[in-house]
């Protein structure tokens, strides 16, 4: 156990450790953070990722609450932080939140850190902040990394409007239906995918979304960060030739443009549903993702099942 883990193990009661960071060697004396829920943005790959306020509030605040205590740990030892930690993610978080809230009642000052990035985005956290908030106790977030944004920054494709997704369904019928309902989104899409996922996911996205431009962004910010372009077919197939899965992907793909490409989107979601579905299901559930009309898709369908009972002639 190192020195960092043993003062970790302070108790409620105990004295507070010396609340302090350390950047280059120099140790920076820091006074208590303020009481109240503090949502503290952490790095989500480069550990010098990280603001002054949020090193600022880690050494001084209270408490701080993690999802992996070991994540957060590395980051701590890093910068020289003997805060204490308690765990809090989704699977402890209805037990582990009135402990908390409690806390903030006391008047103490508690930070929520996510493993990596932004606290709340695609983590557990929101039902403490409307908790904490409804009670009356200060909330503040403390802006920082996030993989989202450096992914949508990077990616080279538009990013006036854009709508995050997080994770796709695991199982191919649900992520199906699910990218259906992102088609006709004006924007463009930010997904998180998992690297044993990756080449099913973008197969379906492909086939759903038909032949948009896309970035696949690998360990954002990390030694072997690497963005791959192209459309979503090109990708596709990379992947399911054999590309590196290994580490953490967010996924972005251009949005809808131009009445060319929505009819292209149409075509590539009614050949994926007539793959799954009859005729009327696939004309419901592509004109209920589109928004445009039953009886243009349903000539469209009819259009293609001839085009494939000639071709099969």
């Amino acid at each position: 156990m190192t020195k960092i883990q043993r003062k970790n193990r302070v108790s409620a009661g105990a004295e507070r450790p010396q609340r302090r960071y350390v950047v280059a060697g120099q140790a920076v004396g820091v006074a208590p953070a303020a009481p109240g829920l503090h949502l503290v943005a952490t790095p989500i790959g480069n550990l010098r990722d990280i603001t002054l306020r949020a090193l600022e509030v880690l050494a001084g605040a209270d408490l701080i609450a993690c999802e992996d205590s070991r994540v957060t740990h590395r980051l701590l030892e890093h910068y020289g932080i003997a805060t204490p930690l308690t765990p809090y993610h989704e699977h402890n978080a209805a037990a582990a939140r009135p402990k908390i809230l409690a806390r903030l009642a006391a008047g103490k000052s508690v930070a929520l850190v996510s493993d990596a990035g932004t606290p709340l985005i695609s983590d557990p956290g929101y039902k403490l902040v409307r908790e904490a908030s409804t009670a009356g106790h200060r909330v503040e977030a403390l802006p920082g990394a996030s993989a989202v944004l450096t992914a949508l920054a990077v990616a080279s494709l538009p990013t006036d409007r854009f709508f995050f997704e997080g994770f796709l369904p695991a199982k191919q019928a649900a992520r199906q239906k699910r990218i259906a309902a992102l088609a006709p989104i004006p924007g463009t899409l930010v997904l998180f995918e998992s690297g044993p996922r990756l080449a099913a996911a973008l197969s379906d996205l492909a086939a759903g979304l038909g032949a948009r431009d896309a970035a696949i962004c690998r360990e954002l910010t990390k030694l072997h960060e690497e963005t791959r372009r192209g459309d979503l077919a090109t990708l596709s197939c990379a992947y399911a030739a054999g590309a590196e899965i290994r580490g953490e992907f967010v996924i972005v793909i251009a949005p809808p443009s131009g009445d060319g490409d929505a009819a292209q989107d149409v075509d590539a979601l009614l050949r994926g549903a007539l793959e799954r579905v009859s005729v009327k299901d696939a004309v419901g559930e592509v004109a209920l993702a589109t928004g445009r009309p039953r009886r243009e898709i349903y000539q469209r369908a009819l259009a293609m099942t001839k085009d494939n009972d000639d071709g099969a002639r």
